[in-house]
């Protein structure tokens, strides 16, 4: 049995990793800023108390942990069903929560006499910024838009771990298909409604994995003792915003015929709306060196999978 300690461990990516490691037996402690008012945290997992800003109480249990995984970091998409705006105040509210919760996390390992083998820093593939014909990998150079400068300040601030012996790994994920929450429900709910079509042209490449995917290959570069660095946590197959809602049509057997316009959800959403109008190809090219095994390579047995239950 090893100890794994989750930072933003009540999100939905948290949740399922903690259920994994606690399949097989392992001590999972969640940190949480309200943890007597988290719901859905699965039995058996340890909820501490933590501002998200700094080292407290909870840098005690990094005695005996073989992992922290930090996920902590203010929702990009807000909190509703619909997108929140980026307003200048949530862009600051975005990037400080990430900084001051991976500053955190580095203090608590630095004081820490006996320090984990291994940190997970999230971030996504936002990094790379957006593009509609070049390919990303992980040695591709970081955008210049916004999710580009959050992906730049997240990573970064974890980075002094690496000369205190800990082994690093940074996962760029791309959209998380899960029937827990995350982008899937936004991206199927028009298609149950019978109003199912393309987002702007349809042509914008959408990076995804299945929650089953996210969290495998987490737990596969944790165990890959060896292994840091960034990896792309994303599926091989690349789609279009197009073709994966054809998928989920003919999954559910319901029309796509309903296109939404660019300008309809640029005028909604503002700036935000560039997470589902404009995209990026992304490659898992360290995650396929390493030959993992996906279980859901494609996009239909993604989809057909979550669609089913």
């Amino acid at each position: 049995m090893v100890k794994i300690i989750i930072s933003g461990g009540t999100g939905m990516i948290g949740t399922t990793l903690s259920r994994s490691f606690l399949a097989d037996g392992h001590e999972v402690i969640v940190l949480s800023r309200n943890p007597g008012k988290q719901f859905g945290i699965p039995e058996g997992v340890v909820a501490q108390q933590w501002d998200a800003q700094t080292s407290g109480n909870w840098a005690n249990h990094l005695g005996g942990a073989s992992a922290v995984i930090h996920l902590a970091g203010e929702n990009l998409a807000g909190e509703h069903f619909f997108p929140s705006r980026w307003t200048e105040a949530r862009k600051r509210l975005i990037i400080q929560s990430r900084v001051q919760s991976g500053s955190a996390i580095v203090k608590a390992i630095q004081q820490a006499e006996h320090k984990p083998a291994v940190l997970v820093q999230a971030s996504g593939v936002g990094y790379y910024g957006t593009s509609w014909d070049k390919t990303f990998d992980e040695a591709s150079p970081p955008g210049d838009d916004f999710l580009a400068e959050v992906g730049k300040k997240w990573e970064s601030t974890t980075e002094p771990v690496e000369q205190m012996g800990v082994r690093r790994l940074v996962i760029r994920s791309g959209a998380v298909l899960s029937n827990r929450g995350g982008a899937f429900t936004r991206l199927v709910l028009p298609f149950k409604l019978f109003v199912g079509g393309p987002m702007g042209s349809g042509r914008q490449y959408l990076p995804w994995i299945h929650i089953a995917d996210e969290v495998g290959a987490i737990r596969f570069l944790i165990e890959s003792q060896t292994t840091s660095g960034v990896f792309n946590l994303v599926a091989p197959q690349v789609v279009t915003n197009a073709e994966f809602g054809r998928t989920i049509a003919s999954v559910i057997s319901r029309p796509y015929w309903f296109p939404i316009p660019s300008f309809a959800m640029r005028l909604a959403f503002g700036e935000v709306a560039v997470t589902v109008l404009e995209g990026q190809r992304v490659a898992p090219k360290r995650l396929q060196e390493l030959d993992y095994t996906y279980q859901y390579p494609d996009v239909r047995s993604a989809i057909g999978d979550l669609l089913k239950k």
